[in-house]
């Protein structure tokens, strides 16, 4: 429930008012005007396009600005209707009373929660949206099946592993480990109650009965699989149902000073906004248990006062989609309250926690999606990638089997992901795992040493594209393949870098977001030598034309010297995707090339007059974003002292 909050952005408001006959007038006029933008968003985008972060929050600017001061409505349980449209708009949304579920149950949870409270073991999160680094408000523990992962914007978590059969997770303290025992036994028991939700809600479905019972009390009566159900709808039910990790959440509403208002409704300060759980396998079910520590039991429902939900009761809040027709609901969560999403609900409808008093815990146990999110899948990974060393020298050099295109560019993209997916993740956080379990040290120790010889096989390409006897030809196109890889980490790594450098910096988050310092050390911002990006120059030098050529004597005994005394310059790289791009223009390449003379004359004879540009009289030239875009002809750069 909190792991995605993926419907950041604006949000004004506060608490909903009764409208004047005046407002409700307007508001009728607004909806009106707006069931334009309804049909767009629901029916003209296309999927790629409803899929897009960038629509989702043009639709949702354009709803705020279509809304003005009026709210959209939503039903509380204190309002007539609100029952009849859960079942009629939210058939796939299940709540479990707190009595329906045992009490020794109850008691186990409850203790496991504090328990891991009280040993640090919960923390915020340091989330990636649209570049920029934010601290979760929520802290959270991802707790699941060993070796698996969760990721949501941009961060992956990686889960202290539960005790399940053939698992040797050792924990550093006995209470936490009976914790992670207890959240195992909820997870069964709601993985039994998810599958008696799917099988009560397709017995109405096939019986075309419209009213599911969505609130589920101690005496509600059970049913059975029963002879309408197959052997594959069993299966398609359990696999649905299938958790394999729990995101525990927590947050004392009173220590975090300022809160979002819930935009559309009026619905109050939001604990997480409005969104999609991400990364999980489609139509699965996401059980939700939830634990107020303290505060009032019930709804303040005789308060002639108060409008709308009670702001000091936890509420989850549920809408369709960009329907700005259908109400929304404010469903209150009282201590041990259990809720179930079903079938395609996570998909067609955006939910949010809205915040009461009292500090609150939760457990919500998913089906990940995790294909590409375990330990046995990235070591698979990277032995497939390693399968293209031939010979392994005892300092450290390597050398390949193949030179074929695609393979190298296959062991490229793969070294990416172990980088940044992986390692740069996991040190990323600190030494947060620790306080749990050390199950993840030995692992990532072995990914650390297979990255490293993954660095190897970069620089055995790189030697074959500097090689004297290389063709031509062959070094063109394993430039090409590998290209757009080696850019993005170069690129990846200053973004990985400044990100550690700026929670270092905050006293208040190095200790939880931070790079191990045995990576820092030894693998923090490691940049390709002068040498490796000599050979790529030059091999770029030679193919694009006679002037070219000319010029790579000149150039190499320049680069020689800058290799020397100040090292490679960070706008050489961002130079060279430019050359590439403009390989069809002759008046391109000569522009490129005269930025790359001047750029090196400027590096290696700062307090000289060498020069290894000179500009022609009838050239007019603007200088956009660092680099240089022509306007007129441009005669031979020639070499010349200014």
């Amino acid at each position: 429930m909190y792991a995605t909050s993926s419907g950041e952005g604006c949000y004004i408001g506060s608490m909903k008012r009764t409208p004047t006959a005046e407002e409700r007038e307007r508001e009728a006029k607004g909806l009106t005007q707006f069931s334009h933008l309804r049909k767009w968003g629901n029916d003209n985008l296309r999927p790629s396009e409803k899929a897009s972060k960038h629509s989702a929050q043009y639709l949702k600017l354009r709803l705020l600005e279509e809304l003005e001061d009026t709210w959209l409505p939503y039903l509380t349980p204190k309002d007539d209707e609100f029952y009849q449209q859960w079942q009629l708009k939210y058939p796939k949304l299940i709540l479990r009373e707190a009595a329906s579920v045992p009490e020794e149950l109850h008691k186990e949870v409850q203790e496991a929660f504090l328990t891991l409270h009280k040993h640090g073991c919960l923390f915020r999160d340091l989330v990636r949206i649209q570049g920029k680094d934010l601290l979760t408000p929520v802290s959270r523990i991802l707790i699941g099946n060993p070796g698996c992962t969760y990721k949501y914007l941009n961060t992956r978590l990686f889960t202290v592993p539960w005790p399940v059969k053939g698992s040797d997770a050792k924990y550093h303290e006995a209470e936490v480990a009976a914790a992670c025992q207890t959240f195992l036994k909820l997870n069964d028991y709601l993985q039994v109650e998810t599958i008696q939700a799917l099988e009560e809600l397709a017995a109405k479905e096939k019986a075309n009965i419209d009213a599911v019972p969505v609130c589920i009390g101690p005496d509600f009566p059970r049913v059975g699989m029963g002879s309408s159900f197959d052997g594959q709808d069993e299966i398609d039910m359990k696999n649905r149902a299938a958790y394999n990790v729990t995101l525990l959440n927590f947050m004392d509403p009173a220590k975090m000073p300022y809160l979002k208002e819930e935009p559309y409704f009026g619905m109050g300060k939001m604990a997480v906004s409005w969104h999609h759980d991400e990364n999980l396998v489609d139509r699965s079910a996401v059980a939700v248990y939830s634990y107020s520590c303290e505060g009032p039991d019930e709804e303040s429902e005789d308060d002639p006062q108060l409008e709308g939900r009670d702001p000091d009761i936890w509420h989850v809040g549920f809408k369709i989609s960009w329907d700005i027709e259908t109400p929304g609901l404010a469903i209150p969560l009282h201590q041990g309250d259990c809720y179930f999403m079903l079938d395609d609900l996570n998909a067609t409808h955006q939910h949010c926690v809205l915040a009461g008093l009292p500090p609150r815990f939760s457990s919500t146990h998913r089906v990940a999606e995790c294909s590409t999110g375990t330990l046995d899948y990235i070591l698979q990974r990277c032995q497939s990638a390693l399968q293209n060393i031939r010979d392994e020298a005892d300092y450290g050099e390597v050398s390949l089997k193949s030179l074929e295109p695609v393979v190298l560019k296959h062991g490229e993209e793969i070294h990416n992901e172990v980088e940044f997916e992986w390692l740069r993740q996991f040190w990323f956080q600190g030494n947060r795992y620790k306080r749990c379990t050390d199950w993840w040290c030995q692992p990532m120790t072995q990914l650390e040493e297979l990255w490293k010889k993954m660095e190897g096989l970069t620089n055995a390409v790189l030697r074959e594209v500097r090689r004297e006897g290389t063709p031509v030809e062959q070094r063109n196109e394993i430039l090409t393949a590998i290209l757009t890889t080696l850019t993005a980490r170069q690129n990846l790594r200053r973004e990985w870098h400044a990100r550690s450098e700026a929670t270092s910096s905050n006293a208040c988050n190095a200790q939880e977001h931070r790079h191990s310092p045995h990576w820092q050390q030894r693998h923090g911002l490691v940049t390709w030598s002068n040498g490796e990006w000599w050979g790529q120059w030059r091999t770029v030098l030679q193919r694009q034309s006679p002037l070219c050529s000319a010029l790579d004597v000149a150039i190499r005994e320049c680069w020689s010297r800058v290799a020397v005394s100040s090292g490679a310059s960070p706008e050489l790289p961002e130079l060279y995707p430019r050359i590439r791009s403009q390989n069809a223009g002759r008046i391109g390449k000569r522009m490129i090339l005269r930025c790359l003379c001047r750029l090196i004359s400027q590096i290696s004879f700062p307090n000289s007059g060498v020069c290894f540009w000179k500009p022609n009289p009838r050239e007019r030239a603007q200088v956009l974003g660092g680099g240089t875009k022509a306007v007129s002809d441009f005669s031979p750069p020639t070499l010349s002292w200014a």
